[in-house]
Order: structure tokens, then C-alpha cells, then sequence
């Protein structure tokens, strides 16, 4: 038979190891998710580098150049907003794979409306500094440049998103869920609009 007092000294000791094991526990867990929301804005960083690198050679062979050899996504061009100091290389495609890396230039039949997307908190955190007036500097691997300016900005659920058929100038649309540094999924889409120079 087990003594009486070595029945309580095992009941203390596991009553201390219980709290914790589970303090133990629960920081690892908090770590692991610290670890997979620092993933997001790291990729999109390291991938930023690989894609200027991409479309730097793109530009000198004038012809797409993928960033790494899996890719199923090119550089198309670069745009850039001098007042922010912003540039990023945007892929081809529109799609959310490409947007976890950089914009995205949504295919369209439209030639003279251009659509880029990409995710608020990383390659378009800085729409919440832009301003109407902020230029817009497109370079294209061909090497063409065009320069655009912001005429304004509208909120809009991204089933309700619409652009004319045939603006009397070039348009560029910069788009992003709104709004800008949430974390939470929504319907709602902020679009910047610019207007070819």
C-alpha cells in the first residue's frame, strides 16, 4: 500500500506541472501563428528582390523573364510612385497565387484600361497614403513608359467593380480590399483611378 502523504506530494506535483505544461503550450502555439503572419510580408519581401532581378533582365532581352524557374508568373512591368517612394514589379496573370508575390495586371480586352491588384497589407499598403494628384510611373519590359495621375479614388464591393468602355484618356486602376491594413476579409475594393499624362 502507498503511503498517504506520498499520495498528496505526486497530487502537488502534477498540480504544478499541469498549469505548466499548458503555459508550455499555449506559447508555442502563439509562437507558430507569430511565425505564419511574418511569413506573408517576408515572401512578398524576398519575392520583390527575385522580381526585380526578373524584370531587369526582362528589360534587357525585352521579353519576360520568370523570377524563379517554377514560376507561372512573369514580369510585365514596374510601377512606381515617386512622392511615396514606392516601386514594385507587377506579375501577369491577376491571380491570388501571383498577388501573394506582387500586383498583379488583370487580363483585359480593354486597351486602354489597365488593372492592377494587389494585397493591402504588403505590395499596396501604400494606398493609404496616396493622394489625388500622386503621379503613377509604368515601365514596361519593352521598355515603353507611361505616366499616369491619380484623379481620385472610390470604394466598391468587388462584384460591383466597373470601368468605362472607352475613357477619353488611358486609364489605370490600382486596387485593393479596403479597407487598407484590415485583416479581415470583405466585399468591399478601394480603387485608385489615374488618368494617362
Amino acid at each position: 500500500m502507498i503511503a498517504l502523504p506520498a499520495v498528496r506530494k505526486g497530487r502537488r506535483a502534477l498540480g504544478r506541472a499541469l498549469p505548466n505544461t499548458l503555459l508550455i503550450g499555449l506559447c508555442i502555439i502563439g509562437l507558430s501563428l507569430m511565425a505564419r503572419g511574418a511569413m506573408i510580408p517576408a515572401k512578398a519581401w524576398v519575392a520583390q528582390i527575385l522580381l526585380d532581378r526578373a524584370f531587369d533582365k526582362s528589360l534587357l532581352q525585352h521579353k519576360p523573364v520568370k523570377p524563379w524557374f517554377w514560376a507561372d508568373t512573369v514580369p510585365v512591368a514596374r510601377i512606381s510612385l515617386p512622392r511615396l517612394g514606392v516601386s514594385q514589379v507587377v506579375l501577369s496573370g491577376g491571380s491570388g497565387q501571383a498577388m501573394a508575390f506582387g500586383p498583379t495586371l488583370m487580363p483585359l480586352r480593354n486597351p486602354h484600361v489597365s488593372i492592377m491588384a494587389a494585397h493591402r497589407d504588403t505590395h499596396f499598403a501604400f494606398m493609404k497614403q496616396a493622394r489625388k494628384g500622386d503621379v503613377i510611373e509604368v515601365q514596361f519590359i519593352d521598355g515603353q513608359k507611361q505616366a499616369y495621375r491619380i484623379t481620385g479614388f472610390q470604394i466598391v464591393r468587388w462584384d460591383h467593380f466597373a470601368y468605362p468602355r472607352d475613357p477619353a484618356r488611358p486609364l489605370l486602376a490600382l486596387t485593393t480590399c479596403y479597407p487598407v491594413g484590415a485583416t479581415e476579409h470583405g466585399p468591399l475594393r478601394l480603387v485608385a483611378w489615374a488618368e494617362a499624362q
